[in-house]
């Protein structure tokens, strides 16, 4: 049984030495000249006029929340949609279930404003 994993376990092992080596290499190969241009800051050829460590708005964060959450409940619904004739009234109902979880997520999140573009 195991024998059918080896081509891929020698695989596995095979790139993670090509990738310990290549950091080896480029530690060892690399320059090492460090200037004050090299340390500076640059974001998209303008000095920077504040700091960077500022902090996000929540709302950045339930955006991005949604958009994972929204995007996989895409994956899972084609499939279903797909296939509605061939499944069996069970399979009907886990989704149904699935679908009404999700829309009590989506109005929490409108509830608490998350879905507000202000």
């Amino acid at each position: 049984m195991l024998f059918e994993y080896l081509p891929v376990i020698v695989m596995v092992i095979f790139s993670f030495l090509m990738g310990g080596l290549f950091l080896v290499l480029a530690k060892w190969l690399g320059s090492r000249r460090s200037t004050k241009t090299k340390g500076s800051v640059y974001e998209s050829g303008v000095l920077p006029f504040s700091s960077a460590r500022q902090r996000f708005s929540i709302k950045y964060y339930m955006i991005a929340v949604s958009f994972i959450v929204f995007d996989i409940e895409v994956v899972f619904l084609y499939p279903w949609a797909v296939y509605l004739r061939d499944m069996s009234p069970k399979a009907f109902i886990a989704m149904l279930i699935f679908v009404f979880i999700l829309f009590i997520g989506w109005l929490w999140e409108y509830k608490k404003g998350g879905l507000e573009w202000d």
